[in-house]
């Protein structure tokens, strides 16, 4: 998690926990520019520093959602059928990278992807997800994953969705 303030970027210490953060687990450092804070920062530092590069973002969320991750493994592309996410969302790309832990090939593949999406999935590792503010990327992180639990379910229960909005060609695009 990171938030983009001037030349400066706030982000979670490396091996922090989302859901236990404390004020010691937010490590401010350069944007681009190495300094002190460094050594503590998020092992893909490496990579908001590219997505901040490549877009507009002012805040970054990484999580890791189950059913999101089981569905990269055999997507390209993750087509939203519920009501929300296909209206917030409308696809989320899944891409890939060989080396998936903070490596420059993450950050290039992800920063590309999220110059055109507002969050993107890496392949078997999780969900990167940009906003204007925190609070975006999150909303945009909790749709994502309640409509890949919907996905999922239909999937393990055999059940094929069926068209149900009247301007379904509105959604085919982001």
């Amino acid at each position: 998690m990171s938030v983009r303030i001037g030349d400066r970027l706030v982000i979670t210490r490396r091996g922090s926990m989302l859901g236990r953060l404390r004020p010691e687990d937010l490590i401010e450092t350069g944007l681009f520019k190495d300094d002190s804070g460094i050594a503590l920062a998020s092992s893909e530092i490496v990579v908001h520093r590219a997505v901040y590069a490549r877009t507009s973002a002012q805040a970054i969320l990484h999580t890791h959602p189950p059913h999101g991750i089981a569905l990269s493994l055999e997507l390209d592309e993750i087509v939203p059928v519920d009501s929300e996410g296909s209206y917030l969302l409308h696809r989320v790309p899944v891409v890939a990278a060989e080396k998936t832990i903070g490596s420059t090939e993450m950050a290039e593949v992800l920063s590309e992807a999220l110059s055109r999406y507002k969050l993107c999935m890496l392949r078997g590792h999780g969900l990167f997800a940009t906003g204007h503010l925190l609070e975006e990327a999150y909303q945009w992180s909790s749709a994502f994953e309640a409509s890949a639990r919907v996905i999922y379910l239909m999937r393990t229960a055999g059940i094929s969705p069926i068209e149900y909005r009247q301007e379904s060609q509105r959604y085919s695009t982001w």
